[in-house]
C-alpha cells in the first residue's frame, strides 16, 4: 500500500515537473497565472510546497575568504606579532628597528620571530631568506613580494 502512494506520488512530480519545463518553455498569460507545485518530502511528513519554498530546503555552499592584503595590514599584523613577542620592548619598536642591533634580540629570537611570521601568514620562509630579514620593514617586504601585494 505504502509503495502504490510513493509511486503515485511519484508520478505526479514528475508530471508537475513537465509541466513546469513547458510552462517556462512557452511563457503565457496562463503560465504567469498558474503557479507550479512540485513535491518534497519533509522529515516528518509528505507535503506539496511552492517552488520558493523548495530552493530554501537544498543545501547551499557559501564560501569565504580573508579580506586582500596591502601594504599597510601586512604592516599592522607584522607589528603586533612583534609587539606580542615577550623579548621585545614594544615602545622601542619601530619598522625600521635591526632586531640584533636596535633590539638586542640573538639568532635564536630571530629564529623564533620568522617562525611566528609564517604562523601568522600561513607560508613558510625558507631559511636562506629568514636570514637576510633583519628588521620589520625587510620582513613586510618580503611578505609583500611573496603574496604579490603592491601599492
Amino acid at each position: 500500500m505504502a509503495s502504490q502512494v510513493l509511486r503515485q506520488c511519484v508520478r505526479s512530480s514528475l508530471r508537475l515537473l513537465a509541466a513546469n519545463v513547458t510552462m517556462r518553455a512557452a511563457p503565457g498569460p496562463l503560465a504567469a497565472a498558474v503557479r507550479p507545485l512540485s513535491f518534497a518530502v519533509d522529515s516528518r511528513r509528505t507535503r506539496w510546497l511552492g517552488q520558493s519554498q523548495i530552493s530554501s530546503l537544498l543545501p547551499c555552499r557559501q564560501y569565504s575568504d580573508l579580506p586582500p592584503l596591502t601594504l599597510d595590514t601586512i604592516k599592522e599584523r607584522v607589528m603586533y606579532v612583534l609587539k606580542l613577542y615577550d623579548k621585545i620592548n614594544p615602545e622601542s619598536l619601530q619598522t625600521s628597528s635591526h632586531f640584533m642591533k636596535d633590539l638586542g634580540l640573538d639568532s635564536l629570537d630571530q629564529v623564533e620571530i620568522i617562525m611566528a611570521m609564517e604562523d601568522e601568514f600561513g607560508f613558510e620562509i625558507p631559511d636562506a631568506e629568514a636570514e637576510k630579514l633583519m628588521s620589520p620593514a625587510e620582513i613586510v617586504q618580503y611578505i609583500a613580494d611573496k603574496k604579490d601585494v603592491y601599492e
